[in-house]
């Protein structure tokens, strides 16, 4: 079954950035001409999320990279929902495998987060994915199911949330997994949440595919019948290249 959901495109600028790429990428941004059913969200660093706010268009909403798992106060270093709605913020990315791999986030930890972001009005772009030794050991689709669950458990609710698939073998590396590949796992997923939550919400929710998209490979990879569209990495630092591949839902329709 193929979803149902709008396209969405969500570029994770991750640690990037300076005052001055940011005010040229944010004007990039504004002036580029985008497909107009296509839900855009981009992820400034923490200290720039005010300031791309103010400057960016309308056009495209603003995310966090990461969040706490409860109400403000005495978490030295962490940023709470609370504030990010404050300053406009519309969604968060949880469970990077940045997050996960190398901060040593586990998938409890991750599904608090969501939970709590979910509860207090914030939209989640939940992560999951396997590493290479998984999907080399035949693992791929126990690791995702193992992630999709710890979100299952705790979320009130999947109105708001995006599911982004970003094998992490393929994050950065410049390894792409094939439209085959991806859409193997898109289809598990979708097949996952119609046996383990609901068939409205299999249909609804989007699952975007992560790993060195780019604007050569995003037009091969938007055909298939699963993949709702992107989180995008490094080429989320080019104006131009970033609305290319928001623009590949062209390709999404002259497929369906």
């Amino acid at each position: 079954m193929a979803g149902s959901g709008k396209f969405f495109v969500g570029g994770n600028w991750k640690c990037n950035g300076t005052k001055d790429s940011i005010t040229k990428l944010v004007s990039d941004l504004n002036s580029a001409k985008l497909e107009t059913d296509v839900d855009v969200v981009v992820a400034p660093p923490f200290v720039y999320l005010d300031k791309v706010k103010a400057l960016l268009t309308d056009r495209i909403e603003v995310s966090a990279q990461n969040s706490w798992i409860g109400k403000f106060g005495a978490f030295t270093g962490e940023i709470s929902v609370e504030q990010q709605k404050d300053i406009g913020c519309k969604w968060v990315i949880l469970g990077h495998s940045e997050r996960r791999h190398i901060i040593g986030e586990d998938d409890q930890f991750i599904g608090k987060k969501a939970a709590y972001a979910l509860n207090e009005g914030l939209g989640v772009i939940a992560c999951i994915g396997e590493l290479l030794e998984e999907r080399e050991a035949g693992k791929t689709f126990d690791v995702c199911f193992q992630q999709l669950k710890a979100f299952a458990d705790v979320v009130p609710s999947w109105d708001n949330i995006v599911i982004a698939y970003e094998p992490v073998w393929a994050i950065g590396t410049g390894k792409v997994a094939t439209p085959q590949q991806a859409q193997e796992v898109h289809a598990a997923v979708r097949d996952w949440l119609k046996k383990n939550v609901s068939e409205e919400v299999a249909s609804k929710t989007r699952i975007i595919y992560g790993g060195s998209v780019n604007g050569s490979n995003c037009a091969e990879l938007a055909k298939q019948e699963d993949i709702d569209g992107f989180l995008v990495g490094g080429a989320s630092l080019k104006g131009p290249e970033f609305a290319t591949i928001v623009n590949s839902v062209a390709s999404k329709k002259v497929s369906a």
